[in-house]
């Protein structure tokens, strides 16, 4: 008699099939929920750095324009000076090339007479479109 009890509570001393499914369902439901959140998150943060970056860069090409009386003609005429340029004007404002943007693309340049365009494709990677961050 004493035997089938340990028997029995033996049997029962450990989890069923369907005990082990229904934890690892709730721990993939709590995971995708973590990883929706923190996607969001982590482009908020992209966004923010791309703005950041930019207003550096302003401050580098208005810097350059009171040096040189015009715009670089490109951004890494902030590091690297033109080929074109006075040397004895320019002066190296930049310590490093420009970085690409958090979404790891070179940033956008457009000089328009006086005055430039400076933007961050965003997420999507296309110019013009309603995630561009100009800063």
């Amino acid at each position: 008699m004493k035997n089938r009890i340990r028997q029995r509570r033996a049997a029962r001393s450990g989890f069923t099939l369907i005990e082990i499914m229904l934890v690892l369902v709730i721990i993939a439901a709590v995971a995708g929920i973590a990883v929706f959140n923190l996607a969001g998150a982590q482009d908020a943060a992209f966004k923010k750095t791309a703005a950041a970056q930019i207003n550096s860069l302003k401050s580098q090409l208005d810097f350059y324009k009171l040096q040189m009386r015009t715009y670089p003609p490109t951004l890494e005429a902030l590091y690297e000076a033109p080929s074109d340029a006075d040397k004895s004007q320019w002066t190296q404002i930049s310590r490093e090339p420009v970085k690409p943007d958090p979404w790891a693309r070179p940033f956008e340049y457009k000089i328009n007479g006086d005055s430039y365009e400076l933007r961050s494709l965003g997420p999507d990677g296309q110019s013009g479109t309603d995630d561009d961050i100009t800063g």
